[in-house]
């Protein structure tokens, strides 16, 4: 039986700061997560057991049934996905609270006979759930914000950006990253997150251009919220979408 190409909708999710908690807090905050994804599937109208699963350690990588509508993969999955983690920290133990980060990226990927995909897309896929400025987001939100949402540049033109019911294009932010080999825009959510304000940036706040490959010095001008860090030699530029 031959590969097949085909073109997938996939979603990676991992859990935030899941190391130190013990053996028996990270097996329960994983069949938490599990359970939670699952669910928050089946309510969007995916078929579970039609998808492809992956297992990460800290979290899970989600491969949608040929023809699903990416739409959903945002709304209502990801509101699905944010309000039973919420739910599930109103009452568990801090050892057990969940935060996670997720990864939103579509392409054609290599099914082989035995159902395991292969394909740059899901070499994107993991760099977009590694990225800096999903890390830093979450961590600076309030607690009551259980998940940060990056999408690429590719899964946000032919969703979010149209404003499709559900989707409100205002509450994505464009972030500029550069992970390992991978640099690109992406678009950055924080479900249950009021978009902040445009506020006029600061006068003669300015900086030097990209001095190289794997280094990038953010440069900010005109109108607009500009939000920076760093981390090791990657440098993080957000700003507001369009």
């Amino acid at each position: 039986m031959e590969d097949e190409v085909a073109y997938r909708a996939m979603l990676a999710v991992d859990i935030a700061r899941s190391a130190g908690r013990g053996n028996v807090a990270f097996r329960q905050i994983r069949e938490v997560l599990a359970t939670a994804l699952r669910e928050a599937f089946e309510e969007s109208g995916i078929d579970w057991k039609g998808c492809l699963h992956a297992d990460l350690g800290d979290g899970f990588r989600v491969i949608a049934p040929a023809g699903t509508r990416k739409t959903r993969l945002i709304h209502p999955l990801i509101h699905e996905l944010a309000v039973r983690l919420r739910a599930h920290n109103r009452t568990a133990a801090p050892a057990t609270h969940i935060r996670v980060r997720v990864a939103l990226h579509a392409g054609d990927v290599v099914l082989g006979p035995d159902g395991e995909a292969t394909g740059q897309p899901l070499e994107v896929l993991a760099r977009l759930l590694d990225a800096g400025p999903a890390r830093t987001a979450l961590a600076q939100a309030p607690e009551t914000v259980t998940a940060s949402v990056l999408l690429s540049g590719h899964f946000y033109d032919e969703t979010a950006r149209h404003g499709y019911p559900g989707i409100d294009p205002d509450s994505f932010q464009r972030v500029t990253l550069a992970e390992k080999e991978y640099a690109a825009e992406a678009w950055l959510h924080l479900p249950g997150q009021e978009p902040a304000p445009h506020q006029p940036a600061l006068p003669g706040h300015t900086a030097a251009t990209d001095p190289g490959p794997g280094k990038m010095i953010n440069k900010a001008s005109g109108s607009g919220v500009v939000y920076a860090t760093q981390s090791g030699t990657t440098n993080v530029h957000i700003t507001r979408g369009a």
